[in-house]
Formats: structure tokens, sequence, C-alpha cells
């Protein structure tokens, strides 16, 4: 199957859970999570209508950015952001969805360069309290979102949680949920956001029937994940 017929089949997912959940067609916003694949897989997918890419490490996609630079892509970086790669992650990426801790948000802010406009935010919640994750606890949620919001160079724009993988819907639901009320408790204090980045391939559904806006997809729409990260190559070969 081309990348262009599962695309097909994941706008088909998310169109559907849409429906079934009341919500309006295109509500939800599809990020490829194009980690590990090579830019021809970008590539592919761009020419099939994707814009929205995520990617994890800051190397690979540098190098793909470079390749791809004819292509209007909206990059995202959905990775854990390390104090010294700040300065190259806050001038290459439109969005940032893994923010979980003041020193970093200070430092993007600072290194926005302004031409380019504020930075989009999302706060990373460990929604479950996972040792092997990062992000903050939802009790720190409050504190952070109203420094964040003080900084001129970032847009706050929402929240971003990769729960647990449970087997049975019931408690699938829960952190998502958790989730959703953890977003409208800052909206119902003023906070102006637009954003919950939560579900990937497994859990698409779940997450848009409590109220995802942004889902991140990666091996529904390019296959399995490569295990190392690929060479540059040119995007013109696919």
């Amino acid at each position: 199957m081309t990348i262009s017929q599962r695309l097909k089949q994941v706008r088909s997912r998310i169109h559907h859970a849409e429906q079934t959940a009341g919500r309006p067609a295109g509500s939800v916003c599809l990020m490829a999570v194009s980690k590990t694949q090579p830019p021809a897989a970008v590539a592919a997918a761009y020419r099939a209508g994707q814009r929205h890419f995520g990617e994890n490490y800051l190397q690979e996609a540098i190098a793909k950015q470079r390749c791809l630079s004819n292509y209007r892509v909206t990059w995202h970086f959905i990775g854990p952001v390390q104090s010294n790669k700040t300065q190259i992650i806050a001038s290459r990426f439109s969005w940032v969805h893994s923010v979980g801790r003041m020193k970093i948000a200070r430092r993007l802010n600072q290194q926005r360069p302004f031409d380019l406009g504020p930075l989009n935010i999302c706060l990373q919640i460990n929604i479950d309290g996972e040792e092997s994750k990062s992000g903050m606890s939802i009790e720190q949620l409050p504190e952070l979102a109203d420094e964040i919001s003080s900084l001129p160079n970032l847009r706050l724009r929402g929240l971003m949680a990769i729960p647990a993988i449970r087997e049975d819907t019931p408690s699938a639901s829960a952190p998502f949920r958790k989730m959703r009320n953890a977003f409208h408790n800052l909206v119902t204090k003023g906070y102006c956001l637009d954003t919950l980045s939560m579900g990937m391939s497994n859990d698409l559904e779940v997450a848009i029937t409590e109220g995802s806006t942004i889902v991140r997809i990666g091996t529904s729409i390019f296959g399995p994940r490569r295990i190392s990260q690929p060479a540059p190559a040119d995007p013109n070969t696919v």
C-alpha cells in the first residue's frame, strides 16, 4: 500500500471519528509523524496533500528540512527538548508540542527569531505519571501556564500528552478525559487555547471522542518505523 493510500485511510478514520463524536468535519488536524522516515517519504505524503509533519530527532529533522526546503511544510517538534538544542528548535519549527519545564520555555522565548513571529507551544503533560516519559504533572500546569503566557515570543496553544497504552475502551478514555478537563479548566480561567494534541495510530478514535484537535500519526501513514535514522535522500525519488 502506498503512502497516499494509507493517508486516505487515516483521513477516513478521522472523519468517521469526528462524525461519531458529533464534531464538525475538519475539526481535527492530522500531523504525520515522520521520524526515522526518509525525505522521499515526507515528499510523497506532501504530494498526497499532507502539510503538517512531526519530528522527534533534531539532527534528522534538520536534514529533511534542507532536502525539502522548496516544500511549504509546517514542522512540529514533538520530541524531548534539550537545553542545548533550543536555539535550533526555536528557529526551525513552527510548533513545539513537548514543553514541560519553564527553563525550556524561557530559552525558546529568548531564542525565537523575531521575524518568524511567536512560536506555537503545547505544554506536555505526563498524564499517567510514567517515569519513562517527559512532561509536567497536572498539578504543575496552572503555574507554568501562567508564566509561559507572559513570554512575548511564545504563543501558548494548548496541551499535549502520550497516555500509556490501554486495552479496553473505558480505561483508554480516562487519560484523554483528564486532558480535556485540564484544558477546559485553563480556558475557563481566561487562557485563549485551541489545541489538544493527543491520539496516535492505535487510539485516535478515543482521543477525538474526548476532544483532541491534533492527532499524531506515524505507522498508519508510513508503515513500520525504521530502526535507524535514514540518510537524507532525494525527495523526488518516490
